[in-house]
């Protein structure tokens, strides 16, 4: 009989690498999940403690027969990891997102035994992630359990695996299924028992395999959200090792023109990415952080999430089977190709595959992320894409491979079609050009690419939800520019059924310690809701306007209080097709819609809004100002404050920052001071944009936005004295053309 015992408490922990004795006499006392980077990787300056740490603890040895062995289980530990037992060293595991386990029967001593963890997050060339925009949290993050397991038990090291696989295969009219269950032993052992929907099959064991074929009727098909219904197969030895796995019988499809299919029908997929960590606790989570992540993308109506940029704990792959999520997995290999650390792709691969195969959820395996952004595509990187595209493929045939393109590459670079399918990152909007770009890219790329599936991996609009603006705009960081951002976003989506899935980038703000912007130093601010998961940006409800089925009725701007205009703009987001507004508990005006619904009241003081829908309802306090809440803005003032008056930009026969940067290309001289300006400007992002490439067909849609609206994301980068002086110095040059 298998047993699992937790061994998450009675740890010390030393910041430093000092060794096992050390850590045993001088050790902070923690419990697991821990992290050490809760606090200095979510402040900003980039320099939070990248190295080797160590953690030791005492423990009893677990009472075993003759028959029995002890493993230890480690669900993950950032990022490379040596196990230590009374001693002796048994493992050195590299990957921070993974299970690994290994066996302790051979060095376990009567009484008290010293386990011990060297664990690190430092940098290096070998160990995927090194280069990235969020934080790298070192620690042992996850459970840990102790095993103990008949000597003939389904397998243990066989790349931490669960040691039963199940391939269902539906017949053409989805009516059943023949089910191959697969198992991998360890021991002497000469059969399996199978038992699956109450029909028991014996499968012999050869070479340590066994495999049986069960034939379900009538099949109950996991279907999404809608019905995501589960089966269990039970795996039993002779020996008493028992395992089950949990697994749903559907088909899935990648359709150039229907986008996903789900069961033989289109199924539009839209959601969101998904960070694992949280404000103040860094990756160490707990169910009941997995359980508020999940209710949160449920309430928003998501049918997709991608599990960004790694690795997930099991727990969140099982909620999304559970709850009918769509999951796009995949491993951290993202920005920077290292040619050293081929091989390391080659096991986070490995891992993430065996460990996660049973899921309905999973659709797709992810090779790369953004892999061009730190430089160009090289016949190394090619290379170590043909190898883990033919792994994906080796070790499951029933998914297709995909990369997250950054949007930087040409859609026309044949590394764009390298994998089964590919979605792309696309920012046009939030770090250059306009919104109606994204429309353009995919109505080119679809039209150059027919043939081609298509997806939007990531988008997305930074917003911290203190900012707010009667004229929201691009890089003002506001939160009402943000939804207008996925306003377009979403209407772009629905337009397009090609799109095979959009996920938004983010459903949470994240970890980022090289940011500093945004009034929130060391935050990716793109979430839907905030770091600490307490506020639902307005953004979160233009979602659940267009996925949600729950009725609700939502009055955006609450936290926009203080209002100068003498008539204000009050939106409404909803699922329901009309909405009445009402001021100081008088009805203003009534409303037929779709998604969004706009009403212009007139503001003299305080004033009580209300929007109704029969009994939905949501209120929202208001009160006129004399003048802008300077709180309200990045910088203490509007964005757009560089000018008391328009004119004093224009000069005419003269450039100006109100030229389009196409045209100001035409003059040399011009030319070199927007040079100059740009790479001030790009200084106001992460440190991985400061080793992007722009390529030229990137470039041309940049070069369409004037200059004042490439400057004016910027923000701190970008002074208004920096504004002022580019601007006089164009007035200088006369248009030639």
């Amino acid at each position: 009989m298998r047993r699992q015992i937790s061994m998450n408490e009675n740890w010390y922990f030393q910041r430093q690498d000092c060794g096992a004795a050390l850590t045993l006499d001088y050790g902070e006392a923690v419990s697991l999940p821990h992290t050490w980077n809760a606090k200095d990787g979510q402040d900003g300056g980039n320099d939070y403690y990248r190295g080797a740490c160590w953690y030791a603890k005492k423990f009893a040895s677990p009472a075993l027969t003759g028959a029995e062995e002890a493993w230890l289980e480690f669900r993950a530990v950032a990022m490379t990891a040596e196990i230590f037992v009374n001693g002796e060293k048994l493992i050195c595991h590299k990957g921070g997102y993974s299970t690994f386990r290994v066996n302790i029967t051979p060095v376990l001593k009567e009484g008290e035994n010293l386990l011990a963890v060297r664990a690190d997050n430092g940098k290096n060339r070998e160990v995927y992630p090194q280069k990235a925009d969020f934080t790298f949290y070192g620690g042992i993050y996850r459970d840990v359990y102790l095993l103990v397991v008949p000597a003939a038990h389904f397998a243990l090291g066989h790349n931490g695996g669960p040691g039963v696989k199940v391939t269902p295969v539906l017949s053409g009219d989805l009516g059943s299924a023949e089910v191959l269950v697969e198992a991998w032993v360890e021991g002497f052992q000469q059969n399996v028992r199978f038992t699956l929907d109450g029909k028991i099959q014996d499968a012999r064991v050869m070479d340590g395999h066994a495999q049986s074929m069960f034939c379900l009727e009538n099949v109950h098909l996991w279907n999404g959200v809608a019905d995501p219904y589960l089966y269990t197969v039970k795996a039993e030895l002779e020996s008493g090792d028992c395992v089950e796995a949990a697994f749903g019988c559907r088909t899935i499809g990648f359709d150039a023109e229907k986008g996903f299919v789900l069961n033989g029908r289109p199924y539009r997929l839209c959601g969101a990415a998904r960070h694992q960590d949280r404000q103040g606790i860094g990756n160490a989570l707990t169910k009941q952080e997995h359980n508020e992540d999940m209710a949160l993308l449920r309430e928003m109506g998501a049918n997709t999430v991608r599990l960004a940029h790694y690795q997930h704990d099991q727990y969140f792959y099982d909620l999304c089977d559970r709850y009918g999520l769509i999951v796009w997995a995949e491993i951290p290999y993202i920005t920077e190709h290292m040619p050293e650390a081929r091989e390391n792709t080659l096991s986070q691969m490995t891992e993430l595959i065996v460990q996660n195969y049973n899921h309905p959820s999973i659709v797709c395996w992810g090779l790369s992320n953004e892999i061009t952004a730190a430089g160009g595509v090289s016949e190394d990187m090619r290379e170590n894409h043909r190898l883990l595209n033919e792994l994906c493929h080796q070790l499951d045939g029933t998914r297709p491979t995909v990369m997250a393109h950054a949007f930087m590459l040409d859609m026309n670079d044949p590394f764009v079609m390298f994998a089964d399918i590919r979605s792309y990152n696309l920012y046009y909007g939030w770090y250059l050009a306009e919104k109606e770009d994204n429309d353009i890219w995919f109505d080119e790329f679809h039209a150059a690419h027919p043939e081609a599936v298509i997806g939007l991996s990531e988008y997305g609009a930074d917003a911290n939800p203190a900012y707010q603006s009667e004229n929201p705009e691009k890089g003002d960081w506001s939160e009402p520019y943000q939804a207008l951002y996925h306003e377009h976003m979403l209407k772009m989506w629905r337009e397009r059924p090609y799109i095979w899935a959009m996920h938004c980038w983010n459903m949470f703000d994240f970890g980022a310690d090289g940011r500093s912007e945004g009034g929130k130093p060391g935050q990716n601010q793109k979430g839907l809701v905030t770091f600490d998961r307490k506020t639902k940006k307005d953004a979160f409800y233009i979602y659940k306007a267009y996925l949600s089925q729950e009725p609700f009725v939502h009055l955006c701007g609450r936290r926009y209080i203080d209002r100068p205009e003498e008539v204000t703009e009050v939106k409404v987001y909803s699922n329901q097709p009309n909405v009445t507004l009402r001021v100081d508990g008088k009805e203003f005006a009534a409303q037929d819609g779709n998604k969004v619904f706009k009403f212009n009241v007139p503001i003299s003081g305080q004033h009580i809004i209300e929007a109704c829908c029969g009994t939905l309802t949501d209120s929202i306090v208001i009160r006129k100002a004399e003048t802008p809440n300077p709180d309200y803005f990045a910088n203490g003032g509007p964005v757009v404050n560089w000018f008391d008056k328009p004119e004093e930009m224009l000069r005419e026969g003269y450039y100006s920052i109100m030229d389009t940067m196409a045209d100001i290309k035409k003059d040399s001289r011009a030319a070199k001071l927007l040079a100059d300006i740009m790479a001030s400007a790009r200084k106001a992002h992460g440190d991985v944009a400061h080793n992007i490439t722009i390529p030229e067909a990137v470039q041309r849609v940049m070069d369409r936005s004037t200059l004042e609206k490439t400057l004016k994301q910027a923000s701190k980068a970008i002074t208004p004295a920096m504004v002022k002086e580019l601007n006089a110095a164009l007035n200088q040059i006369p248009k030639e053309w």
